[in-house]
């Protein structure tokens, strides 16, 4: 497919695609779309910023123009990516298509979404858990839905999302068509593909591991103490918009405070602000207004932002394929950008796993290094056997008799010492008048007494009286009030 005009779809499409100077498509474009016109299934896989939306876009308008009482169903994993995925579909259509929208997304007000859906909207677009929401209310009904598109479903999934698809797709009729797009394909989304597709057509645009080539990436070696140094320098060094990746919610927010305060025009995007909020956000960097975007990853998929021309990678992210989608931010539909990561010393094992995923072939020096250590290590115990070995034989056959010789000596010694050792003072020990009164004591004036004459385990005990004691038979006989004598000395004042 050269060009949008050789496609076979309608002609109010045609030209809308044509006012937005949509001439060339794209690898993924020129395979999906004729595929999807057909109306097969379709498994795809393609590198983020390929234009994937307008893959799924262009033949989901074409066949709800050709039939006017079918609906369409878009989930998306972000609410970013789902507002961005309605914003690309509202530019396509023109006043002649007539197609209305419903955009079902958290953070926003049901009740100007059960509007919309009131209108008889036929494209809806959002993510996993509203549109759940709305089927348990009874708002949505998708009893006549005929497509159905799964964007970054990989991303979905890793989100949880899993258990909410699965329920949306029990509301969807058997005859309708499926576009699967995943920039991964792990063993959950082949089994879902399996599950849910009918024989889909198998689409893949260039490696989803490797970015694209456009982005000169750059590794900066710092310690934990210099980053925010180190990224001030980077501020100053870079001309153009900056998007910066961090690890948490609350880095975010602190980074974005502390630029503000150095005077540096910057905003926070993550998962904790409201939508009209993150909307705000995302509108001041796309119109410049902010230079510095300071976010999480749930700005790492889909956000497609024409002006990012760097991005810097804080922390490195918890899974290497979001370092992928992390600099795929930049170098957008052919344009040229920067990725800067910085690595710390604890960072090695993760940076080394994220090379491997690019290039297969990548030998990291850490492994190299303990290989060789422990090849030395194995050398070193093999030698000192050596030298043990060159020692025993050194020692001689008459050394070992003069030493077995002397040993047979001691023995002899130790057996005549035995012979001659007298047991004379065993027999008295055994006598009766040595024995001492059974029990035990530890009282040490005990031991210099001499043991009773005539005693015998018959004998009585003596009966003890504490003379000293007064007793008081009756509690009336008791003396009524007790008097104590007080402390009358003063406290010494310090």
């Amino acid at each position: 497919m050269e060009n949008f005009r050789s496609i076979k779809i309608e002609d109010s499409l045609k030209n809308s695609l044509s006012k937005m100077n949509f001439i060339k498509p794209t690898p993924i474009q020129g395979m999906a779309i004729p595929v999807a016109l057909e109306g097969k299934d379709i498994l795809g896989t393609a590198q983020t910023g390929t234009g994937k939306t307008l893959a799924f876009s262009i033949p989901l308008i074409n066949k709800l123009i050709l039939d006017k009482n079918a609906f369409a169903l878009v989930m998306c994993p972000t609410r970013e990516l789902a507002s961005q995925v309605m914003e690309a579909i509202k530019s396509i259509i023109s006043d002649k298509i007539n197609i209305k929208t419903a955009l079902l997304i958290g953070g926003e007000s049901i009740q100007k979404q059960l509007r919309q859906l009131g209108n008889r909207s036929r494209i809806i677009v959002g993510t996993p858990g509203r549109i759940n929401d709305h089927l348990k209310r009874r708002s949505l009904n998708l009893s006549a839905t005929k497509y159905l598109v799964l964007d970054e479903t990989d991303r979905m999934l890793d989100m949880g999302f899993a258990p909410q698809i699965e329920m949306v797709l029990k509301f969807i009729p058997k005859n309708h068509q499926t576009l699967l797009f995943s920039a991964t394909l792990p063993q959950n989304i082949l089994r879902i593909s399996e599950r849910y597709l009918n024989k889909p057509e198998r689409i893949s645009s260039g490696s989803t591991s490797i970015p694209v080539a456009k982005i000169k990436q750059e590794a900066l070696q710092v310690f934990k103490e210099n980053k925010y140094d180190q990224l001030i320098d980077q501020f100053l060094l870079r001309k153009g918009s900056i998007l910066v990746f961090v690890k948490t919610k609350r880095n975010a927010d602190k980074m974005v405070k502390r630029l503000k305060e150095e005077g540096h025009s910057a905003d926070a995007i993550h998962g904790d602000l409201r939508q009209s909020k993150r909307d705000r956000v995302i509108n001041s960097f796309r119109k410049g207004l902010k230079r510095i975007l300071i976010a999480t990853d749930v700005a790492a998929r889909g956000l497609d932002i024409p002006l990012i021309q760097h991005v810097i990678n804080y922390d490195l992210p918890q899974v290497p394929e979001d370092y992928v989608h992390r600099i795929g931010r930049t170098a957008r539909a052919g344009s040229e950008g920067s990725a800067l990561t910085f690595l710390t010393p604890d960072d090695r094992l993760m940076w080394n796993s994220i090379n491997k995923l690019i290039d297969p072939n990548f030998k990291s020096v850490l492994d190299g290094s303990r290989k060789n250590s422990k090849i030395k290590k194995r050398e070193k115990r093999s030698n000192n056997k050596k030298r043990k070995f060159r020692k025993d034989k050194k020692f001689n056959l008459k050394d070992k008799q003069k030493v077995f010789e002397k040993k047979k000596r001691d023995r002899g010694k130790r057996n005549e010492e035995k012979k001659y050792f007298d047991f004379k003072g065993k027999k008295n020990f055994f006598k009766k008048k040595h024995i001492k009164p059974p029990g035990f004591t530890n009282n040490p004036k005990y031991f210099g007494k001499k043991p009773l004459e005539n005693y015998s385990s018959s004998d009585k005990k003596e009966s003890y009286s504490f003379k000293g004691k007064r007793k008081f038979k009756n509690r009336s006989n008791r003396p009524k009030q007790f008097t104590f004598k007080k402390f009358n000395k003063k406290r010494k004042k310090f």
